[in-house]
């Protein structure tokens, strides 16, 4: 397998943590976002949105941080990513989303891009942009986290899976950009229990081959 993938993509390691929890070796390939690698001929042949990451596996080339991981947990199917029952599994892919399709979207660099080039925003007005929705967003999985009764030491039960690969990344981004995270003690407790387990620590973008 190869990941294309950039060491800082909040998406990209998601898929990162997955591999490195199910044990899978791969081939890193760096594809620089900032340099604008992404849109090179050779990329964009493989992948149209010119987006990363993409996975390779044999003749299958496959975009979309979620859809990876989920087919990488049924072609590798130990350990689970899910849980064994549908309502655990329906609501670990919804608190996934919530961070995955609520949050991440709107502080994506090519927006980010946007709202400066086109739309004129300042560097400390597309800060408070990526703050609020980072801090409006992971209140709703703070809420979802202390009323389901289903976190232990990660985001469902005692075993890290698919919320956590999502989950890490973000507040990664969180942190990077000086979010307020006090309103999310449940949260950054799993978060710091992630981090622990060598699958997180190991992928992070500091420890990445083209980490700058």
């Amino acid at each position: 397998m190869e990941l294309f993938n950039y060491f800082r993509s909040s998406a990209s390691w998601r898929v990162r943590i997955a591999l490195a929890l199910k044990g899978l070796d791969y081939d890193y390939r760096p594809i620089h976002l900032l340099k604008k690698e992404q849109l090179e001929e050779s990329f964009a042949a493989q992948q149209p949105a010119k987006l990363v990451p993409l996975l390779v596996d044999g003749d299958l080339r496959l975009g979309q941080s979620m859809a990876i991981i989920e087919y990488l947990d049924e072609t590798h199917p130990e350990p689970p990513l899910l849980p064994p029952d549908a309502a655990g599994r329906a609501w670990v892919r919804a608190l996934a989303q919530d961070i995955a399709c609520e949050i991440h979207p709107l502080n994506n660099l090519r927006v980010l891009r946007y709202l400066v080039h086109d739309m004129g925003l300042d560097e400390e007005a597309k800060n408070r942009w990526i703050r609020h929705w980072i801090e409006d967003g992971l209140a709703v999985v703070e809420e979802k986290l202390k009323a389901s009764g289903r976190a232990g030491r990660f985001c469902h039960g005692d075993t890290p899976g698919l919320a956590d690969c999502v989950l890490v990344p973000q507040v990664f981004n969180a942190q990077r950009f000086e979010a307020r995270l006090d309103h999310v003690p449940t949260l950054m407790r799993i978060h710091a229990g992630c981090m622990a387990h060598p699958a997180f620590d190991a992928t992070q973008p500091a420890k990445c081959p083209d980490a700058q």
